[in-house]
């Protein structure tokens, strides 16, 4: 492990920023919120890090870690503590400083915070707290904030990051119990899906209390009013004090404490480290204490309510917190790896759907696995990454989410892998053609969605055009339909176009011309090469081109000067 001890800032951005990288992060941010009169920033629901809003602006994120120093030793991972790689930590004031002045910049619009494991899940998930609160509080950044939970952290904790943050999300990484054990053996299913549950129902009950989908200020004051008393959450008194997170002896009063020694608040929460010889202290198991002073005080273990299974139980520092957002009010996401274990496409589709339904989950991203470690555990992949199954893995999510198809009736035992020439939907098609030719017509909102070709916005636009007239081939093209999968599976007015038959090999035929076309752009990218404003990667070759042309048309004028 080779330790930057004595880095600077823009040295530790260069280790960090590109450690970061492997996290996948694009994404709409899901949630909309206006400046504020004292605060910088705000959110827009469109695209973040290298992706682009409705409007075309692209929009990017800071992504970084905050160490990527770990003691864990997962297989996969280039941060594994096995490995001899350059190592740095921000600390939480280097981490405001970069979102601050990059913001002010017009550099970014918001932060992505991940890290590996700093000598405990709870030190680090402390500080990456840490971080998240001074950036709300004390530089009064309103603006997007992405944060990564960390896997067997304490349950305050989480909750605490869950209030600052806009989403949250915790890695799956691999679909299976038997895959953690082989590839992340200091991971298990519970140590993820524990917080992961416990933000569920975190966003669940403060959308309840504050009566809408997601949180604001306006609708937690008009809650308030509309039921004539104050909100009270586990006997906390409400109190917005002010928050002190200290890495020593905390002292404040009406204030939100953790710190990593001994704790003392008056009228104050307080959540703090135990320390061995200290009376009052979960030293002995390394846990967090978390106690509500005034009347009505409690004290509660952390590592006693993950072992109880009560982190689940709610919000217990509602009051104490900001909840002008309300709690990860863009909600959370996942990321799965995909080809570094034996699972099959069905497996990997069939627990995305289960987190959807289970979980409520707003993404599950998938990551093809890159040989970035040399481990017998870990496969060779010798026509590398598998980039195009994470493309129809992709391909089958969007239809779980928005087309109402189920994992069920695009694979199965029997048939478990994507065929790779033909996506998900026009597959299902080929498959299920005595559902077609679909008259569209007459079709409904549902029928009309699982025509290839058709999508959901151009679905909506069918519906309302024919209420004027009937629609035709042309009419389709206007409204956004791709005729060239379309046209095999409609019919307009009883007619189907042209040249077109409902035969599976023609069919198949005319869709994997323009799939081989598709696989080759997919195969043959740069996967990480970063996105730029001026594409200049073809300009000396267009150059050398119309040069060419050019010496050409000189040639060519002076051979006819001559005849004359």
């Amino acid at each position: 492990m080779i330790l930057q001890e004595n880095a600077t800032l823009q040295q530790k951005l260069a280790i960090l920023s590109d450690a970061a990288k492997y996290d996948v992060a694009c994404t709409s941010s899901g949630v909309a919120r206006k400046a504020e009169a004292g605060s910088i920033g705000n959110t827009e629901a469109a695209g973040i890090c290298h992706t682009f809003s409705g409007d075309g602006r692209c929009i990017s994120l800071l992504k970084i870690l905050y160490t990527n120093e770990c003691v864990f030793d997962c297989k996969y991972c280039v941060n594994r503590c096995s490995n001899d790689v350059p190592r740095a930590s921000f600390t939480p004031e280097e981490i405001c400083t970069l979102t601050m002045e990059f913001y002010r910049r017009n550099y970014i619009e918001g932060l992505f915070l991940s890290s590996g494991i700093l000598h405990s899940p709870n030190e680090t998930m402390e500080q990456i707290c840490k971080a998240l609160r001074d950036l709300r509080i004390i530089h009064r950044f309103n603006g997007y904030i992405h944060c990564k939970a960390i896997p067997g952290a304490d349950p305050a904790l989480i909750e605490m990051a869950g209030w600052y943050a806009d989403r949250m999300s915790i890695n799956l990484e691999l679909p299976t119990e038997e895959g953690l054990k082989r590839l992340a053996p200091n991971k298990t299913r519970k140590t993820i899906l524990t917080p992961m549950r416990q933000i569920q129902n975190g966003m669940a009950e403060s959308r309840e209390y504050l009566g809408m989908k997601g949180g604001n200020y306006g609708a937690y004051h008009f809650t308030q009013e509309r039921k004539q008393k104050r909100l009270v959450m586990r006997g906390a008194k409400d109190t917005f004090g002010t928050h002190a997170i200290s890495r020593g002896v905390a002292s404040a009063s009406g204030a939100h404490a953790i710190s990593r020694g001994v704790a003392s608040a008056s009228g104050a929460h307080t959540v703090s480290r135990g320390v061995k010889g200290v009376p009052g202290t979960n030293a002995d198991n390394g846990g967090y204490k978390i106690s509500h002073s005034g009347s009505g005080d409690s004290v509660i273990t952390g590592t006693d309510l993950m072992r109880q299974g009560k982190t689940t139980s709610g919000l217990q520092l509602w009051n104490s917190c900001d909840t002008k957002r309300g709690f990860v009010p863009a909600g959370q996401s996942t990321q799965m790896i995909v080809g570094a274990t034996p699972e099959n496409d069905f497996q990997m589709l069939s627990v995305t759907q289960a987190l959807y339904h289970n979980f409520g989950l707003k993404r599950v991203f998938y990551s093809a696995y890159v040989p970035v470690n040399e481990d017998s555990h870990l496969p060779s992949l010798p026509g590398g990454p598998p980039l195009l199954r994470e493309h129809r893995l992709y391909q089958a999510d969007w239809l779980l989410r928005f087309y109402g198809f189920k994992a069920e009736e695009l694979l199965s035992e029997k048939k478990p892998n994507f065929n790779l020439l033909l996506d998900p939907k026009c597959d299902w098609a080929l498959q299920n053609l005595k559902e077609f030719p679909v008259e569209v017509n007459k079709a409904s909102y549902e029928q009309l969605l699982r025509v290839p070709g058709v999508g959901v916005k151009s679905a909506r636009r069918i519906i309302a055009a024919r209420k004027q007239g009937k629609l035709d081939f042309d009419g389709l093209k206007r409204i956004g339909v791709v005729l060239k999968r379309a046209r095999y599976f409609i019919t307009c007015s009883g007619k189907m176009e042209v040249s077109c038959s409902l035969d599976e090999d023609h069919i198949t035929s005319a869709l994997i011309g323009d799939e081989r076309r598709k696989i080759w752009d997919i195969e043959n990218r740069n996967s990480y090469r970063q996105l730029s404003l001026f594409d200049d990667m073809h300009l000396e070759e267009e150059k050398n081109s119309l040069l060419k042309d050019q010496l050409v048309k000189e040639a060519a004028g002076s051979a006819a000067f001559g005849q004359l």
